[in-house]
């Protein structure tokens, strides 16, 4: 008598941990860790401006060349991009499905009418979409250029001063890093407590430093435009 075979399969491990609600938000969890990492850097970066033309031109030289002779031209700065790309869309798909996944959990909406949750918290969604559009913004103007007229390749300091000298693309760069800022100081703290580092006694310490990061992030950022428009970077 012939064995009898089983025909149906186990779904993997990694499909099984990405259909699950706790799977989700460990990918949301450590993306979005994986991007604050690259704001910290990419932030002090960015105040090399207020060192002047030569500095900055050429740290954002070095970035291109860093990794030689091992890497080719480039190559880290595009591998740290595509990484970046996967953290981004992980993070926007994980998002995007746990939010339809809470809506169809509760078809009816809350009796009361009283806020339960903190203004950050209720403004995570449009603050996401706002930062996504951001990054196209951001990438189309001062990194390809297309957005920018005058935009000279290999002139990094001239093209952000050149940018911040228009008072529209402050404001969308100001109101972006105040979205920013509200979705660190969320997003910093839900991670950790995903990542089981919340307790009863480092809640209140991982919401502080969620806070510090976030009003550092903001005013690092914001200090470029800011410089520019009033002068001191020129």
């Amino acid at each position: 008598m012939a064995l009898a075979t089983r025909t149906d399969k186990r779904p993997s491990l990694p499909k099984t941990v990405w259909d699950s609600t706790v799977g989700k938000k460990m990918v949301m969890a450590v993306s979005g860790l994986l991007m604050l990492a690259y704001l910290v850097v990419h932030m002090y970066g960015n105040l090399k401006i207020f060192f002047g033309p030569g500095t900055f031109d050429e740290y954002a030289h070095w970035l291109r060349v860093v990794g030689e002779p091992f890497f080719h031209y480039s190559w880290v700065l595009w591998i740290v991009r595509v990484v970046l790309v996967a953290a981004v869309v992980a993070h926007a798909v994980s998002a995007y499905q746990l939010s339809r996944r809470d809506l169809a959990a509760r078809p009816t909406k809350y009796v009361h009418k009283k806020a339960r949750t903190s203004y950050a918290t209720r403004t995570m969604r449009w603050g996401g979409v706002i930062l996504g559009l951001f990054i196209v913004w951001h990438i189309l103007d001062l990194t390809t250029g297309t957005v920018q007229p005058g935009f000279v390749p290999g002139h990094p300091y001239a093209n952000v001063v050149a940018a911040f000298h228009e008072w529209w693309n402050d404001v969308i760069y100001i109101v972006a890093m105040l979205a920013l800022g509200l979705h660190v100081q969320h997003g910093f703290w839900s991670a950790a407590q995903t990542l089981g580092a919340g307790s009863a006694t480092r809640d209140r310490v991982l919401k502080a430093v969620a806070g510090v990061l976030a009003v550092l992030l903001t005013a690092g950022f914001i200090a470029v435009p800011v410089a520019v428009m009033t002068g001191l970077v020129s």
